[in-house]
């Protein structure tokens, strides 16, 4: 589709008359809604999610004024917590892998496909395993040492690699924690895949830990990072099925197939504007 397209997100408490106002909104300046999905929590009270999808070719004011006049018409009325994005401005994502490349690739391939509504900048790694596979991409890749005595300093060397660059950091496979300053400057902007099916299972060798329960599936998670480590709201998940047969390399090798599905369809979910935050959940319009 080439016409301009912008998308609207909005959060607010639920109340009759919302969609009548926006609708009417972007009506009369001339708006065509081309995609429209909601979600309320409570039927009586609860909190109310939209995302709509419009043509902008035909409204009357530049699209900045048309922000400010639906600040001021629709969303201070209702109390909307709301952002406004335009589909041609593609977001700039960064990429953070250790040795792993499962993850890291598929991302890489979603986007060199035309699958990835956004653009790979950049590939940080605190080894230089990955260097050749990505530079294959023509993707920038950046060796960042990171270990217990440098911490702090290779943040910071991510972090003025990072400045102005990113939109949205993706930790594909990233053996190291980060601390809560990184994960504050990228707010709802640092999406994670975690080994197993949350939150059974966080923390390390989660494989192992499936595998010394006994379980009969394993699965993968994708989710926002916060200070809490693996207990960010979570945006995407997947399982497969294992048995008494399966050993931990099994259970790894069937999980890495997840890992790789799992991130992409969160980066992708999240590049396209469906994803809005609430609390420690998401409302994910897939």
């Amino acid at each position: 589709m080439t016409d301009p397209r912008a998308i609207l997100l909005v959060r607010c408490p639920d109340r009759p008359g919302i969609i009548a106002a926006i609708s009417a909104f972007l009506f009369r300046h001339g708006a065509n809604v081309i995609d429209f999905e909601q979600h309320s929590t409570d039927d009586d009270g609860g909190v109310y999610f939209t995302r709509l999808e419009f043509q902008t070719g035909g409204i009357d004011l530049p699209l900045d004024d048309l922000q400010r006049a639906f600040a001021l018409d629709v969303a201070r009325p209702f109390g909307m917590d709301w952002r406004l994005a335009v589909v041609s401005e593609r977001k700039r994502v960064a990429v953070l892998a250790s040795r792993h490349d499962h993850a890291l690739l598929e991302l890489l391939w979603t986007w060199k496909r035309g699958d990835l509504r956004a653009d790979v900048t950049q590939v940080i790694s605190n080894h230089p395993d990955l260097r050749q596979a990505v530079e294959g991409f023509g993707v920038p890749f950046v060796h960042v040492p990171n270990d217990k005595d440098r911490r702090a300093e290779a943040e910071r060397e991510m972090l003025a690699l990072l400045e102005g660059q990113a939109d949205l950091v993706v930790l594909a496979r990233y053996m190291q924690i980060v601390s809560a300053g990184f994960v504050a400057r990228f707010k709802d902007r640092l999406i994670n895949i975690h080994h197993s099916f949350l939150p059974a299972f966080a923390g390390a060798d989660p494989y192992r830990q499936a595998y010394d329960r006994g379980v009969k599936i394993v699965g993968a998670t994708a989710h926002y990072v916060t200070e809490v480590l693996d207990a960010g709201p979570i945006i995407e998940q997947d399982v497969g099925r294992v048995s008494h047969r399966d050993d931990v390399e099994d259970l790894k090798h069937l999980g890495r197939d997840l890992e790789r599905r799992v991130l992409a369809r969160a980066v992708r979910w999240h590049c396209e504007d469906r994803v809005i935050v609430h609390g420690n959940k998401t409302v994910v319009f897939s």
